[in-house]
């Protein structure tokens, strides 16, 4: 647990004194607990989301940095993209299974800059509706699929159609068959 704390005190230092272009620490989520951040996020000049205010929660376990952190937009504004659902759980593969103990919430917060930054088409999710009825609270729990070297959705409706294909096949090649 020291540890923990030792490393999160070093991070939270450098948020303060060296945050990223258009973040910034709230002062107030940490007064009470380390292991709970709030950063006020704006987006960045000349993007879809420039002049829009979003809030990023950070959750902190007690194995961090070793497990990454639990990270998500909160509040009444959420962005609009194509990674970030309603609920404001973020399809990003650092936060998960490319994780590193080398990454830092500064990278984590650059990460999300850049993902938002690259947007050319303010749309949600295809499964956005499924996901926010059926998914756990903590988006770490959440088993998201990547592909080709960028972070992807996690396709529900595709993984259940084929799933029913798979199912149909399978029935259908062991209907009629005895066990002899």
């Amino acid at each position: 647990m020291a540890s923990m704390q030792k490393r999160l005190q070093k991070e939270l230092l450098a948020l303060q004194n060296d945050p990223p272009p258009g973040m910034t620490l709230n002062e107030k989520s940490v007064q009470n607990s380390i292991t709970q951040w709030i950063v006020d996020m704006e987006g960045a000049p000349g993007t879809l989301y420039e002049g829009e205010k979003f809030q990023l929660l950070f959750k902190f376990s007690s194995r961090y940095p070793f497990d990454s952190p639990q990270v998500m937009f909160t509040g009444d504004n959420i962005p609009v993209h194509p990674h970030v659902y309603s609920n404001g759980h973020i399809c990003l593969s650092i936060l998960t299974e490319d994780w590193s103990p080398a990454l830092s919430v500064q990278s984590v917060c650059l990460s999300i800059i850049s993902m938002l930054s690259s947007c050319k088409e303010k749309r949600r999710p295809p499964d956005n509706s499924f996901y926010v009825r059926t998914c756990n609270k903590n988006p770490k729990k959440t088993k998201w699929w990547y592909h080709g070297g960028a972070w992807n959705l996690l396709d529900w409706e595709q993984i259940m159609h084929d799933w029913e294909l798979m199912f149909n096949q399978t029935n259908t090649d062991t209907e009629g068959h005895s066990g002899s």
